[in-house]
């Protein structure tokens, strides 16, 4: 009953921050706000968490997740509110109210309180909270107080705290080092680096363990590797042994912690391989329906594969499970030949494990429908040929047979009548095909656009086409200075419901200009239209496409209205939607800087 009438007494002052109506009395109360909030978050037996976190790690994490609901969330909630709706205001009342409930916690544990921590641990909770906008704040220097000076200062006696006696303030303290460790002094991050290094491999209680790896999940990529180099053979065997207890909610935690250790390593030897990789091939393999937890592993066997003698060790232990994994693919458990091809794609060492896999990945794509396997086999494929380049054929015993290969699989996920969801990565296989074997495919190139249109007219997904429109503007660069006739080659080919593929792939293109995701995609794409809007070829003003809604005149258009009277646009000419389409881009552009 008091855990939800708290829950309820949170969310709605929540509402009442957020009402623009009652900004004024709650601007003349914040103070007395905050502070009483404070009091909240804390800690309580009656709500039977300390006993239960205290010996369960993975609870812990849960209860601590952003997502669940729970009172320490909607207080945390509440603080952003007051930061979202009183600005520099909201700001002030916050550091002032902690440092209120700060020194109050002092005067207790002076006073001899055995739950003193409680206070002073949900002190340090409400900075964790906001901590992206107080660090912001500081960034635009609109706050009366130095940041960094403010959580040195509440941390300074809390270094020394014993883990046992008070490990929910330990772990609080190494989470609040570091969410503000962009303002703390390398001094100061250097001693609660230590610390964290050291608690991970001590017998300390679970939210100790994750306090410190959420600490070096942070502090390790900034530190100084000579610094880390020394511990690192024992941090990493305390994290893989952490490893081997973690369940899902902890999984996450301790893989971004290795991954971070990796990473701050000056060298990955043999010995340090050997700790790591066969514990986390034991994970992958037990959570091999989980994608998101294989992600986190395939980060951090890649993180070994960048590392510095990480790579040959790594292969060396990874090949000879892959190999007959991917020749027997339908003798496997569901998700295993996906996962495994996810470990094959990232690696560099492509000789070796063309050797091994390079048939069986071909006839995944070939033979199999499975959308997953399909993903993962063309992106293994497309990294063979980026790695391998000319010697992708070489390599082969059949050099011919070898690119008549790669050339089915280019026509088996470019059949309009597959899934588009196996064909997602369809658009940087074959980019990686004209790149890297550019005389091989000079003479396919007529075949490839068409098959290249029909797969971008019979796909279900937004992202496939986009993909597509990528790999033509990738086509118009490779054309220049001769893109002129790249046009004349479009327009040559025939396409089904339009005059011919330049008129199909133009209209696609101006649509979906707008939805095409990232900063490196939409330079591309943006640069390939000025690249054609330059040739001033006649085409661009024959050619119409797809201009501005238009609005409706017979009032407010309702979902029946909407399901019987479809949208209608205006018909402009390619010419001018070009240059409305970088005008838009400069603007854009310009708003950002």
């Amino acid at each position: 009953g008091y855990i939800f009438f708290i829950g309820q007494l949170l969310e709605f002052l929540l509402t009442i921050v957020g009402s623009a109506r009652l900004r004024k009395v709650v601007l003349s109360n914040v103070k007395q706000l905050v502070y009483h909030t404070i009091t909240l978050l804390q800690m309580t037996e009656q709500q039977a968490r300390v006993h239960t976190w205290s010996v369960d790690a993975n609870q812990f994490v849960a209860d601590e997740d952003d997502e669940t609901h729970s009172c320490r969330v909607s207080g945390a909630l509440l603080l952003e509110e007051v930061i979202n709706s009183c600005g520099v205001e909201g700001i002030n009342a916050i550091v002032d109210a902690t440092r209120e409930r700060f020194n109050e916690s002092q005067q207790e544990q002076v006073a001899g309180s055995s739950v003193w921590w409680r206070l002073r641990e949900a002190t340090l909770y409400t900075l964790t909270s906001v901590s992206d906008q107080l660090l912001e704040a500081e960034d635009y220097g609109v706050t009366n107080f130095f940041l960094g000076k403010l959580i040195e200062s509440l941390v300074a006696e809390d270094i020394r705290i014993g883990p046992h006696e008070y490990p929910f303030l330990c772990a609080r303290v190494l989470t609040l080092v570091a969410k503000f460790s962009p303002v703390i002094s390398h001094m100061v991050l250097e001693q609660f680096l230590y610390a964290a290094m050291k608690a991970v491999g001590m017998d300390v209680p679970p939210p100790v363990k994750v306090g410190a790896c959420r600490a070096l999940s942070k502090l390790l990529p900034e530190a100084n590797k000579e610094v880390v180099q020394p511990q690192l053979i024992g941090l990493l065997s305390s994290l893989t042994d952490l490893l081997q207890q973690a369940s899902d909610e902890t999984l996450h935690l301790v893989l971004e912690t290795l991954q971070a250790a990796i990473k701050s390593s000056a060298k990955v030897s043999g010995p340090i391989e050997s700790i790591i990789s066969p514990v986390i091939l034991n994970v992958w393999a037990s959570h091999i329906s989980d994608p998101f937890i294989g992600i986190d592993e395939i980060e951090v066997l890649e993180a070994i594969k960048n590392a510095p003698g990480g790579i040959h060790p790594l292969v060396s232990r990874v090949l000879p499970h892959v190999g007959p994994i991917l020749n027997k693919p339908r003798e496997q458990p569901e998700g295993l030949v996906a996962r495994s091809l996810d470990l094959n794609a990232p690696m560099d060492v492509v000789r070796v494990l063309y050797d091994v896999c390079f048939n069986a990945v071909t006839r995944i794509v070939l033979q199999n429908d499975d959308h997953s396997e399909l993903q993962n086999a063309t992106q293994c494929l497309a990294a063979f040929i980026s790695g391998g380049r000319q010697e992708v054929l070489a390599w082969a015993a059949d050099s011919r047979f070898a690119m008549r290969s790669l050339l089915d699989v280019a026509s088996r996920l470019l059949d309009p009548n597959l899934d588009s969801s196996g064909s997602l990565f369809v658009g940087n296989y074959i980019l990686q095909l004209i790149l890297h074997l550019p005389l091989q495919m000079a003479q396919h190139t007529s075949d490839l656009i068409t098959a290249l249109v029909r797969r971008m007219q019979s796909s279900q997904i937004a992202g496939l086409r986009s993909s597509l429109i990528v790999l033509f503007a990738k086509m118009v660069h490779m054309s220049a200075p001769n893109v002129e006739k790249f046009i004349d080659l479009l327009v040559s080919i025939p396409a089904a419901d339009h005059d011919n593929a330049f008129v199909y792939v133009m209209s696609e293109w101006t649509k979906q200009q707008g939805e095409i995701q990232g900063a490196y995609q939409i330079k591309v794409t943006t640069s390939a239209l000025a690249l054609l809007l330059s040739t001033s070829h006649p085409q661009l003003g024959k050619v119409y496409v797809q201009g501005h809604l238009i609005k409706s005149t017979e009032g407010i258009t309702t979902r029946s209205k909407a399901k019987v009277t479809p949208e209608k646009w205006t018909m402009v000419a390619l010419l001018f939607k070009i240059a409305s389409l970088l005008a838009d881009t400069l603007l854009e552009m310009h708003e950002q800087f």
